[in-house]
């Protein structure tokens, strides 16, 4: 078994290469977390939430010899609803069509009935290469990573691969995160870049919001909300009459819940939460647009959004 911990000197080749990659795992394994920290800005939304990501987010690092892709799918699991269902879908079909497949896996948990059904799954697809991420290994001592370690390589065994890389990173305290970007390029094919020098990512910049504003309503809701918000951004404009030097976007935005009773949480007493929503999203949108924005959310009632065929549709699913 070959555990990376250092680059290897790369040959002197003017090969470009230009490819996807996507981390799989289960939810909450740190999948958004490590692409935020590869691509070194905001694109995926984090939370502590587990099923959050709903969009498949493409990060994009910029090489001078290369061009790696992230695609962020949702945790794969055993699928509840019709939601749940598509999701799966959608991993599944990320999969198919990615150049590499980045497992994800915790340092701090052993590995569990979850991580075997992922790993049955990459089983199945033959061809592309399969490296094993070892995250959050600031959480735990030298002794448990290399337990984690082995379990990992045994896991692949059992089930009848071969990983290409195993390697532990940290994305929170940002070790070894060029490595593993060092390892996944060689995997790509060659090809001139995909995307314009520059781009971080190529969702719409409304979706991007929208995650943005999801995120912070999603933030401080412990009971079980996490699946029953959606975001829809209805309209962004600059602001006319505004000076050239002093400009400002309006956004009105949406946020969807299931239930009646699901509206007083978002809200909070005497609208609090909503306006806090509202103040901590604001921030991250200027930074993500680079301009001032004022935002103008609406709490809306879509009755069980997630198992009607035309609500999914119309909240873009």
């Amino acid at each position: 078994m070959s555990v990376r911990t250092e680059s290897s000197e790369q040959p002197a080749e003017a090969v470009h290469r230009a490819g996807f990659a996507c981390f799989v795992g289960r939810p909450n394994a740190g999948k958004s977390t490590l692409t935020n920290a590869l691509v070194g800005k905001k694109v995926a939304i984090t939370s502590n939430r587990p099923q959050t990501t709903r969009h498949t987010v493409r990060g994009i690092v910029h090489r001078p010899e290369a061009q790696l892709i992230l695609v962020d799918t949702p945790g794969l699991h055993k699928p509840r609803t019709l939601l749940g269902e598509r999701l799966n879908d959608v991993v599944r079909a990320t999969w198919a069509e990615v150049d590499v497949i980045g497992f994800c896996l915790p340092a701090n948990e052993k590995l569990g009935p979850g991580d075997r059904f992922i790993a049955k799954e990459l089983a199945g697809i033959k061809r592309t290469p399969k490296v094993a991420v070892i995250t959050k290994t600031d959480l735990v001592d030298s002794k448990t990573l290399a337990e984690q370690l082995i379990a990992v390589d045994q896991l692949g065994k059992e089930l009848g691969f071969e990983w290409a890389e195993i390697v532990p990173v940290s994305a929170v305290a940002g070790e070894q995160v060029e490595l593993l970007a060092d390892l996944l390029i060689p995997m790509l094919p060659e090809s001139p870049p995909l995307y314009p020098e520059g781009d971080l990512t190529d969702e719409p910049e409304q979706v991007m919001v929208a995650e943005l504003i999801r995120e912070a309503a999603l933030e401080g809701v412990r009971d079980e909300l996490p699946h029953s918000i959606a975001v829809v951004v209805e309209e962004m404009l600059p602001r006319e009459d505004r000076p050239a030097e002093k400009p400002l976007l309006d956004i009105h935005a949406n946020i969807y819940i299931e239930r009646p009773s699901q509206k007083g949480i978002i809200i909070g007493p005497k609208g609090k939460r909503l306006k806090d929503v509202g103040i901590k999203s604001r921030k991250q949108i200027e930074a993500l647009l680079g301009t001032p924005v004022f935002l103008d959310l609406h709490v809306k009632v879509a009755k069980d959004w997630q198992r009607d065929p035309k609500q999914l549709r119309k909240l873009g699913f």
